[in-house]
């Protein structure tokens, strides 16, 4: 079992545009939800191998929780509903596979691993789009 749990700070690096752009967002929405992004705060808690991650920024928050080993129904970064199933890559990293409910798209799925610098890097993937965020343990 791993562990990751703990509160992040606004990401060091981010590229939400590249996300947004392959999803077809227009440029209004993308531009508000680059602001709104800008700063994000992250908060991971665990107990055993529940997760529960709490991701806030200054207009909106979102919350998933899930048991690693697990499918749970979730949405995609566009809102699509999917089911997604979590597992340890490593005791440091949950890698997380999204199949779409209904519909077309791209394949997509998250990672997200803690590492020896106690950074948290978010790694969101659809087809052949990346998109990753670094945040610092606070």
């Amino acid at each position: 079992m791993g562990h990751i749990a703990c509160a992040y700070g606004p990401p060091r690096d981010e590229d939400t545009a590249c996300s947004q752009e392959y999803w077809s967002v227009n440029v209004f929405l993308r531009k508000i939800a680059v602001a709104a992004a800008s700063r994000p705060l992250v908060e991971i808690t665990q107990q055993g191998e529940t997760l529960s991650i709490q991701t806030s920024t200054s207009v909106h928050t979102t919350h998933i929780s899930f048991t690693v080993g697990q499918s749970f129904n979730e949405a995609t970064v566009d809102g699509r509903p999917c089911m997604s199933f979590p597992k340890w890559e490593t005791d440091r990293k949950i890698t997380c596979e999204q199949t779409l409910q209904k519909g077309e798209g791209p394949p997509t799925c998250w990672t997200r691993e803690l590492t020896s610098d106690r950074e948290l890097i978010l790694t969101m993937r659809a087809g052949d789009i990346v998109c990753v965020r670094v945040y610092e343990r606070e």
